[in-house]
């Protein structure tokens, strides 16, 4: 039975939640950071998180990646989205992401760990030759064969 079916309060993780995941590119790189948060823990991701309420898509990644690497990023763009639902704690959580391209203010700039519960590191990693295993919105991505070059 759907959650909309039930009667009474539904579970907040059986309402999709949305997350913005922010392609940056170097060469033919892509900042990815492994995961220590318990959804998706120690698979490969973009930089991204929660969108908060009334945040726009591209306001989200300026914040997430500042937040988490350190790094400002401009020219934010919307590529596509994926709908996903995984296990967590053994129950289905949905997610509906949101990626976004966008370039670094500064080239040259190296991502910091700015939250070493959440990733315990950033690297730029060969497109689309992510290291297993990889988080599955990401991992959906990549098999739409989406090029972040062209």
């Amino acid at each position: 039975m759907a959650a909309r079916d039930r009667e009474g309060p539904v579970d907040s993780r059986a309402i999709p939640q949305v997350g913005v995941a922010v392609l940056i590119c170097k060469g033919t790189t892509v900042l990815c950071g492994r995961r220590k948060c318990k959804v998706g823990y120690d698979e490969w991701a973009l930089p991204g998180g929660h969108l908060e309420f009334g945040e726009t898509f591209e306001e989200c990644a300026c914040r997430e990646v500042e937040e988490e690497t350190g790094l400002r990023i401009q020219n934010t763009r919307l590529v596509t989205a994926t709908s996903t639902v995984m296990l967590h704690d053994l129950r289905p959580v949905h997610y509906v992401t949101v990626f976004v391209k966008a370039d670094l203010t500064d080239p040259d700039a190296d991502p910091e760990v700015r939250e070493p519960d959440q990733t315990d590191g950033w690297g730029w990693m060969d497109w689309p030759n992510i290291p297993e295993p990889i988080f599955k919105p990401l991992e959906e991505l990549l098999h739409t064969k989406y090029d972040p070059f062209a």
